[in-house]
């Protein structure tokens, strides 16, 4: 598995509750624009429209000379009861679906979605200081190894 993006504010920003990884249908120069690693994942969201999923504001950067829109929807590959589950979680707990991240998997394009909850200020903050709290006790516990 060889990541070419991530989304950096998806750790940061939101509460992870369940992930899942789909295929994407793409065009020929954008997966060689992918290949280059010439895709920005910072505005993308996913939605549900007619039992399908979506990817929208995903930009793939322009491969040679090509004129075409940088930023369409693309269609996610996934099992209809995937999207139903994904759906009726989303509908009953107020979630949101970002992508996580794009990567290589057995020469196919993957993406990592996540159904998430976008995290208040207090929150975050309870989470650096978590996290700063974590990295003082490593800091301690190594030293008297």
């Amino acid at each position: 598995m060889k990541i070419i993006a991530k989304n950096k504010f998806s750790q940061a920003e939101y509460n992870i509750i369940d992930t899942y990884e789909c295929g994407i249908s793409l065009e020929g120069w954008e997966v060689k624009s992918i290949r280059q690693g010439n895709v920005n994942l910072k505005n993308a969201f996913c939605s549900i429209k007619d039992s399908e999923m979506w990817i929208n504001n995903m930009h793939i950067s322009q491969y040679m000379l090509v004129k075409a829109d940088f930023e369409r929807p693309r269609k996610l590959l996934l099992h209809k009861n995937e999207i139903y589950r994904i759906m009726s979680k989303k509908d009953q707990l107020s979630l949101q679906i970002i992508p996580s991240m794009i990567y290589w998997k057995e020469n196919h394009i993957k993406i990592e979605i996540l159904l998430v909850k976008h995290l208040k200020i207090h929150d975050k903050r309870q989470k650096i200081i978590k996290k700063e709290q974590d990295m003082k006790m490593k800091k301690i516990l190594n030293y008297y190894k």
